[in-house]
Parts: C-alpha cells; sequence; structure tokens
C-alpha cells in the first residue's frame, strides 16, 4: 500500500501543473485504483513495478511515435552516443567461432597502452572463461564495460600463449565524425554518423585540417544519420552560416518560441557547400540541412530525409530510469515543419517501405507533396516544402542493380568480415609493408582471383549450405570485392581508410562530386 500511495502522490505531484488539474488528479487516482485492486485481488501474485514499466511505455507510445522510457539498465546504452564516450577497456572486438577476437584497440585507450594487440583472442574475464560458451555481443559488452576507474583481469591468446592484463576501465570516445579526407586537390568530404557532445569540436577538427590541405568546397554526408542534439545542430549549422541568421526555431504548448541563430565566425562560411542525405537522416540532419537549404547556403544532394520534428526532453525519474518527452515542435528558418503525420502509428512506421513500394526512392516524379506544403527559401526563392522530411536540390535514385540475394547472404552471414579479419591476422606485417598508406592500397591491392578464390573456399568450408552462385557473382562481382577491399582497409588502418575506399559506390557522393566538378554547382546562384 505504501508503494500505491507514493505512486499517486508523485503522479498527482507531477501534472498539477496541468490547465485541467482535475482532470489530471482523477485520472492518477484512477490508475492508483486499477492497481490497488490488482495488488489486492489478483488471481495471481502481481509484479506492481513491471505493471507500471508498461504502463509508461503505453501512455507514452499513445502521445507520439518518439516519446520514449528508458529503464534504467539500458539508460548507459542510451546515452552512449549522445555523450560521445562510454567507460570500457577499449577494443573494438568481433565474434570468431564463439571466440571474443580483438579487432582494433582505441587508440589512447587503456588496452592500446598496455599492449593488447589485433588478432588477440580474449578466452577469459576475471578469470571466468568467455570462448566456447555461446556468448553474445551484448554480453561481452557488460562483461568488459564498467564503472569508471574499476579492474577487470583479461586473459588472451595470442598465438598460442595465453597473457594476462589487468586493465582499469577508462572513458572510451564515441566519434561521431566517421571520416575525413581529401576526394581531390580542393574537395574535402566529412562523414557524420550522429549528433553527439562531441560533435562540433570533431568537425571543427576535421574543418581545420581538410582547410590546412587546400579544401576549397566541402561534401558533408549525413547519409544514415539519425539525429542527436539539438544543441549540436545548432552550432554545427553556425559553422556554415555567416551573421545572425536564424537556424532553426521551436515551439511547444509548454514552452514558448525558441530562436536560435548563427552567432559566431564560423570555419565554413565560404566555399561550396553540399549536404549528402537519404531516406535515414533525421531529426538534427533534418535541421541542419534545413537551415543550409533555407538560406541557400548550399545545396542538398540525396533522397528525401525522414521527417522527424520532434523536439524531445530527458527527464530522469527517481529510479534512475529516463523518460523522453516531446516538448515542443521544431521549424526551419523559412517557417517549415518537417514531421511526417503521425496520427496513424502503423503507417508512419512503415513509412520507408511504403515509399520504396512507391517510387520514391527511384524516381522523383513519384514524391508527390501538396502545394499547402510549399515554401521558398530566403535568398534565391527556390521551391522547398515541409510536412515530410527535406526534400533534396539534386535527386539521386537508389541503385540495386548490383545487389543480389547471393551478396546479401554473404554479407548478412558475416563472411566478408570474418574472413577480412582473417586475411589481415594472417598478412598484416606484409601487407603494411607492401601498402604503407591508404593511397597506395586503393591503387595497387586487388581482389584478385587467387584471393577471391581463397575467399570462396573460406564461405564453402564455413556455411556449406552457401553455395557459390556464379550468375548472382558476375552481377555482384564489384560489390562483393569492394566490401572486402573496404573491410581489410578498415582493419588495417581505420572507419576513416574504409570509407576512403568503400565510397567509390556511394552513388550520392559520386553525384555530389559530380556536380562540384562539372561546376552545376554556380548554376544555382547560391549564396556565396
Amino acid at each position: 500500500m505504501r508503494f500505491l500511495f507514493l505512486l499517486f502522490l508523485s503522479l498527482c505531484m507531477g501534472i498539477v501543473w496541468s490547465q485541467d488539474a482535475n482532470k489530471a488528479a482523477a485520472s492518477a487516482q484512477k490508475y492508483a485504483e486499477v492497481l490497488y485492486n490488482i495488488e489486492r485481488f489478483y488471481v495471481d501474485s502481481p509484479d506492481a513495478p513491471a505493471l507500471t514499466e508498461t504502463a509508461i511505455v503505453a501512455m507514452l507510445e499513445a502521445l507520439d511515435p518518439h516519446s520514449t522510457y528508458i529503464p534504467k539498465e539500458d539508460l548507459d546504452d542510451a546515452q552512449m552516443t549522445i555523450n560521445g564516450s562510454f567507460v570500457g577497456i577499449g577494443v573494438r572486438f568481433q565474434l570468431m567461432k564463439d571466440t571474443i577476437s580483438v579487432v582494433a584497440t582505441i587508440p589512447g585507450g587503456p588496452s592500446e597502452k598496455l599492449g593488447i594487440l589485433p588478432g588477440d583472442q580474449i578466452v577469459q574475464v576475471d578469470g571466468e572463461s568467455v570462448a566456447g560458451i555461446g556468448i553474445k555481443n551484448d554480453q561481452v559488452r557488460q562483461k568488459l564495460m564498467g564503472d569508471l576507474g574499476t579492474k577487470v583481469k583479461v586473459t588472451v591468446n595470442r598465438k598460442g600463449k595465453l597473457i594476462d592484463f589487468n586493465i582499469t576501465r577508462d572513458k572510451i570516445p564515441v566519434f561521431s565524425v566517421d571520416a575525413a579526407y581529401m576526394i581531390d586537390k580542393e574537395i574535402g568530404y566529412i562523414k557524420l554518423n550522429s549528433f553527439s557532445k562531441t560533435t562540433v569540436q570533431e568537425v571543427q577538427n576535421a574543418l581545420v585540417s581538410l582547410k590546412a590541405q587546400g579544401m576549397k568546397s566541402l561534401i558533408f554526408d549525413l547519409q544514415g544519420n539519425g539525429g542527436g542534439l539539438l544543441d549540436a545542430a545548432h552550432k554545427l549549422a553556425d559553422e556554415f552560416l555567416s551573421g545572425d541568421k536564424l537556424i532553426v526555431y521551436s515551439e511547444g504548448r509548454a514552452q514558448p518560441r525558441n530562436d536560435l541563430k548563427a552567432g559566431k565566425k564560423g570555419l565554413f562560411e565560404d566555399g561550396q557547400l553540399i549536404i549528402l542525405t537519404d531516406e535515414y537522416a533525421a531529426s538534427a540532419s533534418e535541421i541542419l540541412s534545413g537551415a543550409v537549404q533555407d538560406w541557400d547556403r548550399g545545396l542538398i544532394v540525396g533522397r528525401r530525409t525522414y521527417g522527424k520534428g520532434l523536439v524531445q526532453r530527458p527527464m530522469p525519474l527517481s529510479d534512475g530510469s529516463e523518460m523522453r518527452l516531446t516538448i515542443a515542435r521544431y521549424y526551419t528558418p523559412t517557417g517549415r515543419h518537417i514531421q511526417k503525420p503521425y496520427q496513424d502509428t502503423e503507417t508512419y512506421r512503415k513509412d520507408l517501405n511504403q515509399r520504396y513500394l512507391n517510387g520514391e526512392f527511384f524516381l522523383k516524379d513519384s514524391i508527390k507533396m501538396p502545394d499547402s506544403l510549399m515554401y521558398q527559401t530566403l535568398k534565391t526563392k527556390r521551391t522547398v516544402y515541409g510536412g515530410g522530411g527535406i526534400m533534396p536540390d539534386v535527386f539521386v535514385p537508389l541503385d540495386t542493380a548490383e545487389i543480389t540475394t547471393y551478396f546479401s547472404k554473404l554479407i548478412q552471414g558475416g563472411h566478408v568480415n570474418s574472413f577480412a579479419f582473417n586475411y589481415i591476422n594472417t598478412n598484416r606485417a606484409a601487407l603494411k609493408a607492401q601498402y604503407p598508406d591508404i593511397k597506395s592500397f586503393k591503387t595497387n591491392f586487388t581482389c584478385d582471383q587467387a584471393f577471391m578464390d581463397a575467399f570462396f573456399a573460406y564461405v564453402s568450408k564455413e556455411d556449406p549450405k552457401l553455395e557459390f552462385d556464379a550468375a548472382a557473382y558476375a552481377t555482384s562481382e564489384k560489390l562483393i570485392q569492394l566490401r572486402l577491399k573496404s573491410v581489410l582497409a578498415q582493419d588495417l588502418w581505420g572507419t576513416n581508410e574504409m570509407f576512403q575506399v568503400y565510397n567509390e559506390t556511394n552513388e550520392i557522393l559520386q553525384e555530389a562530386i559530380k556536380v562540384l566538378q562539372t561546376k552545376q554547382y554556380t548554376n544555382y546562384q547560391l549564396d556565396k
């Protein structure tokens, strides 16, 4: 009964600000009554806390698709990307034949400092065997992650020799910039995977480095970027927009309008700018894209973005869990609200699949937007739309010509990653000697016949049911080889180098390069 009283009291206290306090209090009382009757009369012993968790989830789902509840045990994982770090031992691992294999150590992390090497197999954690027991990825992370400053004993198998390491867990960075490099002498490229607390500093560092290498035009890749912190999107847009231009504003029933503007001299206010988007670019990605497009600061190249225009506020709860509640809608500088309709939750969740079926990923003319959602950009008066994501200035269709079922099975089965890992472990020293940098590797390394024969022999041994498909390979040959080469680059160097190889098949990026190199960009008469 004490639990029910406290629950009722907390509910009432939390809603006294409501415009209709009587209705809110009545709802809280009704909920407390239901729990009371369940606890007193239900046929079996009820789990009241679990029922409360279920009720919270159901309540938030009834509001909108993006108000969510995060249990205490899941909160660290949920905050990892936003915080830009986690606490752990600092390795990138892969499960290979039920064994934890170190793919790479994080530069400056505790494992690198102690001498753990790529290829080491973690066989024990704190004296407990973790090899050959069917361990899963989340279980590995649970064992290796922990509180800052705590120690964990890790035993690795290095070419048949067991070595113990006593590792003090430390903060491990989670980088939001995946890649930053020069495409040619004047075009720079930055790939961003999220908007976190460290994003702005990471991008600033990348901009400084690229400008020092002669960058005059920038391609900023937001493909697949699901968003993150509003503050990061605001400050990042300030790097591209001059003066005190409005970047985004938000407004909600209990939230007065809040304008966020440019306010400092950005690192790339001059120069040609292209932002790459696709159907998975959402939220903060759309804030940045919308501001750049509305002010005619640059071009959006790719496909229509996701369409999320709602702002969530994290609200800690008393038991250490968290509620992320939608408190406002955000609008681009022209007044566009790009949130797609969400009244029908099921339709909302199937929207991307429906776009695919409608042909939107392949033909720009398949995208139907009503005139009521039409706006004009602030400088050149180009037509843009709200109500369903950011429409690109240059549409790039999805290219699926080389994707076969056979290719998908090779990827989904993990065969490309696992073969590349083994190949690198066997040939790391020779490869590093032959290809001292990514430029030489890109130019000279080829997936020749001997290499591919070894790959398919490996696949046949690991997955006998996946028979070699000559016709499918003829279709997907270039794609399979490029995927293998890109994973090799990642295991030899890192994510930055991986993208330098993999981006050769990035059709949206390749179109953006074409727009810049053929001088099409100037036809839009954009600001600066």
